[in-house]
């Protein structure tokens, strides 16, 4: 690594420790020329597969895009960032995981309303009547009534307490 003060190219490594929850490592290093010390930060570069669109465009994935989209269906629903950080995780583990270098954007939305369905199922619904493009209240009717066949456990919210300030875990109803 070169020096960021003199630009020499050899520096040595005096101090390593896991950073950002073991996601980094962080090192300390010191100028072989001019004495001066630093710090540098590597993590692993995992390389997200391109989303192909129904048209055929291909796009890079993009977990932006992807937090909105889930956030626009969570709108005023008691869902913690935590568990939205959690499920995106999720989606971005199981992209990488299939070893594609493409995927469908159908496969994108499939898996974010597998997510949604075990978050809240009004998100779900949410979800599924853009990315399906229902039509009409049968549609809505539907999609409830195939929501009812397969229940999923909801996930543990946290809510605040308005009397004490602390927060409480409570399941959901």
């Amino acid at each position: 690594m070169y020096c960021p003060f003199c630009g020499h190219v050899e520096t040595k490594v005096t101090d390593s420790r896991l950073a950002a929850e073991g996601q980094q490592i962080r090192r300390r290093r010191e100028c072989l020329e001019c004495g001066e010390r630093f710090t540098t930060f590597e993590s692993a570069e995992l390389v997200m597969p391109q989303v192909v669109k129904s048209d055929q465009t291909r796009e890079p994935f993009s977990e932006a895009k992807l937090r909105a989209g889930m956030q626009r269906s969570l709108e005023k629903r008691p869902v913690a960032h935590d568990a939205i950080d959690a499920a995106l995780a999720r989606i971005g583990h199981k992209l990488r995981s299939l070893g594609e270098r493409e995927v469908p954007s159908r496969l994108v939305g499939e898996l974010v309303m597998e997510e949604l369905h075990h978050l809240d199922e009004v998100a779900y619904v949410r979800f599924a009547s853009v990315y399906r493009s229902f039509q009409d209240v049968q549609a809505f009717h539907d999609e409830i009534a195939k929501l009812k066949r397969s229940p999923a456990k909801p996930a543990k919210r946290v809510q605040l307490s308005f009397l004490d300030g602390s927060e409480e875990k409570k399941g959901t109803p």
